[in-house]
């Protein structure tokens, strides 16, 4: 949330109209001059869905099977899990909203050690023969390339690289994101030289 929040920003809210709820707004987007942002970090997981359902992500086209929330690894859920009635693959999804000072997307903001979990297990998946995927959906459109936050996780970008050194893929896309909707519509390069 280190960039998604300014003074006298515009932001969009949800209304639950759920009286047993907790708190009965959902913080949707927020407009930082130059372009809105998705804050809801629910929102990526359906995002992702859909665009791999709809071919836009290439590189997880030819699979028929696609369940969410599917338990695995050592007391964990994949976020999509992929079949081809032969192979699987696990895409675990991670939401990115941060830009740093050079215009590159970078996650996590916070440390992570959840997020450092969820790249061990990936590893397993891949050595158990099956693929697996670390999605980054970025929800805003003024950056140019993925990079790890290695100033404020730095355990976490070495355990990205080591991962994706043995054979866990690592994807990014960036979505629309507008107050009529949100939908992932290309890929961004990710850079994970340090």
């Amino acid at each position: 949330m280190k960039t998604c929040q300014g003074e006298g920003w515009p932001v969009l809210l949800s209304d639950s109209r759920n009286p047993k709820r907790k708190l009965r707004f959902t913080w949707e987007l927020v407009h930082n001059g130059r372009c809105w942002i998705g804050i809801n970090t629910h929102r990526a997981n359906g995002l992702a869905a859909e665009a791999i359902a709809g071919g836009v992500i290439a590189e997880l086209a030819g699979f028929t099977g696609l369940k969410r929330e599917v338990p695995y690894g050592a007391n964990s859920r994949i976020d999509i899990l992929l079949d081809n009635g032969t192979r699987q693959c696990y895409v675990e999804v991670k939401n990115v909203t941060l830009v740093d000072d050079m215009e590159r997307y970078t996650f996590p903001d916070a440390v992570t050690t959840r997020g450092q979990k969820h790249l061990r297990e990936l590893e397993r998946v891949v050595e158990n023969g099956d693929r697996g995927v670390i999605l980054f959906v970025i929800q805003r459109s003024d950056g140019a390339t993925f990079i790890p936050a290695d100033t404020i996780d730095p355990e976490y970008g070495d355990l990205l690289r080591r991962v994706v050194a043995a054979g866990v893929e690592a994807l990014a896309y960036r979505a629309d994101v507008l107050p009529s909707g949100i939908e992932i519509v290309e890929s961004i390069p990710i850079d994970l030289s340090q």
